[in-house]
């Protein structure tokens, strides 16, 4: 299993740690910053590194030949059309809510602002719309009274996506395919960054 993975900071480096274990070949790490701590952490283990062109997106040309999925983690570009279609089995990235609801960059800081009871982490399939594709893996946990964001991903929405990852990694290894559920529109809901921004 040939991985492209595409991210940043602690939980891309979480994550691509995770992936070594897991017996997958990654075969390209992709970054928006050369001095991220992934890059750094990618090139002591001999692996090459892209810088994007545009930090915004992942072109085609920035995934690695014959590469089998690509795994996005911390990234905030959009992965391409054609960048997908450059992977056998696409490309999957980890959203901390329960998706449909809470779509976009602040998920997290919605679910405290909205006062969840529950909230959870979806690993879908990366798509033309942003969080939007199809739910591969999905579960949820309980959030804390009182709890902040930050507290909330370090104690239960960031282990929960290193382990949701690893399921579907291992699903794709075993049966060459990803598990897809499409998502119900109707529950969409928008998670835009909290700087004065509207629900």
């Amino acid at each position: 299993m040939r991985i492209t993975l595409v991210g940043s900071r602690h939980f891309g480096v979480t994550t691509f740690n995770m992936l070594r274990q897991r017996g997958v070949d990654i075969v390209r790490v992709v970054v928006h910053d050369g001095e991220d701590r992934l890059a750094a952490t990618a090139k002591a283990a001999g692996i090459e590194v892209v810088v994007q062109a545009d930090p915004k997106f992942v072109i085609a040309s920035e995934i690695a030949p014959d590469t089998d999925l690509i795994v996005t983690a911390h990234s905030h570009a959009r992965v391409t059309r054609e960048a997908l279609a450059a992977a056998k089995l696409g490309g999957i990235g980890y959203h901390p809510s329960l998706l449909p609801r809470h779509r976009g960059i602040a998920a997290i800081e919605w679910t405290i602002k909205e006062a969840d009871p529950i909230a959870g982490g979806s690993v879908y399939h990366l798509a033309d719309r942003m969080d939007a594709g199809a739910i591969a893996a999905q579960e949820w946990v309980f959030v804390k009274k009182g709890e902040t964001a930050r507290e909330l991903w370090e104690r239960a929405l960031a282990p929960l996506g290193y382990k949701l990852l690893a399921d579907v990694i291992d699903h794709a290894k075993a049966h060459g395919s990803l598990p897809a559920k499409a998502q119900d529109e109707q529950f969409a809901t928008k998670a835009p960054s909290l700087d004065g921004a509207k629900h």
